[in-house]
This record gives structure tokens, C-alpha cells and sequence, in this order.
């Protein structure tokens, strides 16, 4: 017997008691990094994880954790950390925090976020992102935000007239889409220059300005919800700016469609089919049994 399943002809054949050993390919990306406050650093994407052959044994149910974006930095604070993804035991490392005007140097995550001024980026998990830049000063009146580093890039280096770009994300298909996820945050910037830069291809938010008599404030950009990017920096200038929030992280598994599906899923998947695979795609903490 036989069951159509989106469009795929799946046998009820499951390699779990059929004493084949069944394996998944998997992606998992944590939350990004908080863009920090006042010419800020950007926030670091979150680590990113992804390859096919894992082993899946039956009967067990195997934990999903999704993180959450980082909280961002104040219009002084460096940005917080973002949390961890977990598939089984594959743990995706949260994104480091941007550099603040009080704490200036970016924070070690997944991927570095980047410094502030004279404050130096951020290393990032090794296998997992890059590192944030540093951010740049004239030493008296202006300061910019270091970017944050992303999953497929370092970020680019800041300039007293510019906040660094993110680093840009890694490109995945498992979806049967061509998605870029964990993009890095661009740096903040001030009013003298023409303020912050872009986040990185991935979900990266963009940094921000502060206003200064007719120049406008430039609110930085959060990371983009379940795709690990970080938090843009804020600007600085007669009003310094708060950083943004890093997007919160995701994980995909897929296998063959015509192999039998988990015998149970919690945390709400979305289930797709593509490619000749049956994808489950977790955006809140769950599990699944195979």
C-alpha cells in the first residue's frame, strides 16, 4: 500500500525496522546577535550548521530548540548574545552581541559582532560564522560600528565615514528554495558621515544614525525573524540611537519521501514536500520520533 503525500508516491517502507540505518540532513541556525546603541557595532548572525547523513535512531524523541533572537543594545549598551539552536545533539551557536559606547568591544557568538569605535570585532564559532570588524574613530568627535560577521563572510571594515557591512549568509536548498540564512548586521554610523550600512544577504538587519539639527535619526533594522540574522547597530549624534534585535533562528530536516514519515512531531512543524524529500521545518521548540 501506498500513500500520496503532496504530490510524492511515498511506500509505507520505513528503514527504522527494516534494519536500514535511517539518516536525515539537517540545518540549524541559531538566533542572531543584539546590534549595541551609540555608533554601535552590528550583531553577529547566528551559527549555522547543516549536513546530511546524521543517523537517526528509533523510538527516541529528539529535541528542537529554536533560538531567540538577542535583545538589542541600548542608545549605550552593547547587544546581548543570541540563543542556541539544537537539533538532536547538533548545537547551533547564538550570535555575539555589536559593541556599545559603553562597552565597545563586539562579543564572541556563532558569528562575531562587531566593535564600536576603537572597540575591536568579535571571533566568531569555528565551522559555524565569521568574525565582526572593528569599528572605526577620529578620536575626538566621531565614532562607527564594526559589522557583524555572518555565516558564509567576515564583515567589512568600518571607515569614520561608514558603519561596516555584515558579512553575508550561507545559501541552502534543503528547503527545495534557494534561502540564504545567518547574514551578519551592518554597523551603526553618525551624522557627519552618511551613516550606518547594509546587513549581510541572510536576514543581517541594517545599522542606523543619530540626528543632528535637520538630519534625521535612521532607526537601525532588526535581523529577519527565523533566519538567524543579527541586529543593525545604532547611530550616534546629537541623539544616540538603540541597536536592533537579532532575527531569531530556525531548523530544517528533510529525508526521502518515500521512506515513512517521524511517528511523532511536536513544536507545530510546517511540512512540505520537495525534491523528492519530505521536509519538517520548526520555528518554536519541539520534537520528533522517528
Amino acid at each position: 500500500m501506498s500513500a500520496n503525500l503532496g504530490g510524492y508516491i511515498s511506500a509505507t517502507f520505513n528503514p527504522l525496522t527494516s534494519g536500514v540505518t535511517a539518516t536525515v540532513e539537517y540545518l540549524v541556525v541559531a538566533g542572531g546577535g543584539g546590534g549595541g546603541g551609540g555608533a554601535g557595532g552590528g550583531g553577529g548572525a547566528g551559527g549555522l550548521l547543516t549536513a546530511a547523513g546524521f543517523a537517526v535512531a528509533p523510538g527516541t524523541a529528539l529535541t528542537v530548540t529554536v533560538g531567540a533572537g538577542a535583545t538589542a543594545g541600548t542608545s549605550t549598551s552593547a547587544g546581548s548574545n543570541g540563543s542556541n539552536s539544537v537539533f538532536s545533539s547538533i548545537t547551533a551557536t547564538g550570535g555575539g552581541g555589536g559593541g556599545g559606547s559603553s562597552s565597545a568591544n563586539g562579543v564572541s557568538g556563532g558569528s562575531g559582532g562587531g566593535g564600536r569605535g576603537s572597540g575591536t570585532g568579535a571571533s566568531g564559532t569555528s565551522g559555524q560564522g565569521f568574525a565582526g570588524t572593528t569599528g572605526s574613530t577620529d578620536g575626538a568627535t566621531y565614532s562607527t560600528g564594526g559589522g557583524g560577521g555572518g555565516a558564509g563572510s567576515v564583515a567589512s571594515a568600518a571607515s569614520i565615514s561608514f558603519g561596516g557591512n555584515g558579512g553575508t549568509g550561507l545559501c541552502s536548498t534543503i528547503t527545495g528554495a534557494r534561502v540564504f540564512y545567518a547574514g551578519g548586521a551592518g554597523g551603526g554610523g553618525h551624522t557627519g558621515g552618511t551613516g550606518g550600512k547594509t546587513g549581510g544577504l541572510g536576514g543581517g538587519g541594517g545599522g542606523g544614525k543619530g540626528g543632528d539639527g535637520i538630519d534625521a535619526t535612521v532607526q537601525p533594522t532588526a535581523g529577519i525573524a527565523n533566519t538567524g540574522g543579527g541586529g543593525g547597530g545604532g547611530g550616534a549624534g546629537s541623539a544616540s540611537v538603540a541597536g536592533a534585535a537579532g532575527g531569531s533562528g530556525i531548523v530544517i530536516i528533510r529525508y526521502p519521501a518515500n521512506c515513512a514519515p517521524p511517528t511523532s512531531t511536536t513544536g507545530n512543524p510546517q511540512i512540505n514536500y520537495a525534491d523528492g524529500y519530505q521536509i519538517y521545518t520548526w520555528t518554536s521548540n519541539g520534537t520528533v520520533t522517528f
